[in-house]
């Protein structure tokens, strides 16, 4: 049964809209004046309220404008029930967030039409407030599935850590690094087009294809090769036009050199401290994977000097909304690298601390996945 609350200081008002809608088969509170009508919504949270526009302690405007800031009372329809029916003032009542007029004096048929109206409006919003917390359940859910997957923290012979932050929607974000054999260590990191589960997991199927080194023939030293074969088996047209960019790495640890190959991510980050700070941006030329058949892909080599860090990331750590509408770029982030390292304050921890006062939402747009690898 709904429940309807009538705010009205008039008494006969109250009566008469209590017999006609009790008469309807709904519940009916009262209150009169309009702080005894906000502590019953508040208390009681009906589906539709019913307001007088001119009462003391509180008009229908103050009232209605504290209804609807009340994210409890999301879902509540609000009605002022006024004799002022000038345009400027609905327009007045509509800005401050009523849904509804109902003009003085009150007119029965019209009266239960508004209402039905109204209460099926209430029933819409909280089928879509309960599918939205539905499925924002399952989201955190998916993204502690896809944590779940990401490796450990590494220690020896070379320090690996990581943080992965997904986004409110869930991204396609994913990554992982193991030894191929004693000497030789793959890295990657993915980023999967859109969000939600369809982004999440063609992510989750790249990463569990490489661990388990499924494909077969398959040279996985050769960085190349893992993304010519990752682009024959994941063609977006067989993938729900879902495509992803990637960067993959092995880093041979007895000769200390890196062999690369990027598509369409984001360059790795190498730091390197001598004198003065060296910067090298590691990518490759090479489109994302899934867009082409034919696709082709190049490796790259890189010698990696003692002491330096190694950072790869997906665009989720730079590409962030700023608070006077711009959005940062990847040239202020690797800055943002270059002096934390110079300072020897290369802590994840920090830089993430650092861009999240750098963005102006409560949640980042797009899931933020980093590696750092210090090399010793």
């Amino acid at each position: 049964m709904f429940q309807i609350l009538i705010i009205d200081d008039d008494r006969i008002v109250q009566l008469t809209l209590t017999r006609i809608l009790e008469k309807q088969g709904y519940e009916v509170l009262t209150a009169s004046d309009g702080e005894q009508g906000v502590a019953q919504a508040q208390q009681f949270r009906p589906a539709l309220i019913i307001c007088d526009w001119l009462m003391p302690r509180l008009n229908g405007l103050e009232v209605c404008r504290q209804i609807k800031s009340d994210t409890t009372l999301s879902t509540t329809f609000f009605i002022l029930l006024t004799s002022l029916g000038s345009v400027d003032d609905c327009v007045k009542g509509l800005d401050t967030g009523a849904d509804d007029f109902i003009v003085k004096p009150i007119e029965h048929n019209e009266l239960i039409a508004r209402v039905k109206a109204g209460l099926r409006w209430h029933q819409l919003s909280r089928d879509l407030q309960t599918q939205k917390q539905i499925l924002e359940t399952e989201l955190a859910e998916a993204a502690e599935y896809v944590r779940s997957l990401l490796p450990l923290p590494m220690i020896e012979p070379l320090s690996i850590n990581s943080r992965f932050i997904p986004s409110q929607r869930l991204g396609g974000d994913c990554f992982d690094y193991y030894w191929l054999d004693p000497d030789y260590l793959a890295i990657y990191l993915l980023d999967t087009a859109g969000h939600g589960l369809g982004a999440a997991l063609p992510s989750v199927s790249v990463l569990n294809l490489l661990r388990s080194r499924a494909i077969p023939n398959l040279n996985y030293y050769q960085p190349s090769d893992v993304l010519s074969a990752l682009n024959n088996t994941f063609q977006m047209t067989y993938q729900n036009t879902k495509y992803f960019t990637i960067w993959y790495g092995v880093y041979n640890c007895l000769n200390r050199q890196l062999i690369y190959a990027s598509a369409g991510h984001p360059p790795a980050i190498l730091l390197a401290k001598k004198d003065i700070i060296q910067v090298k941006q590691l990518e490759t030329s090479g489109i994302p994977v899934g867009m082409f058949p034919d696709a082709e892909y190049i490796n790259n080599f890189c010698n990696i000097e003692e002491f330096s860090s190694l950072y790869i990331f997906s665009d989720g750590a730079y590409e962030i909304h700023l608070p006077n509408g711009t959005i940062w770029h990847i040239e202020a982030f690797i800055e943002l690298l270059k002096d934390r390292h110079n300072f020897q304050e290369c802590n994840l921890d920090k830089i993430l601390n650092y861009l999240l006062t750098l963005n102006s939402k409560t949640s980042f747009d797009d899931d933020l996945s980093i590696l750092q690898i210090n090399f010793n």
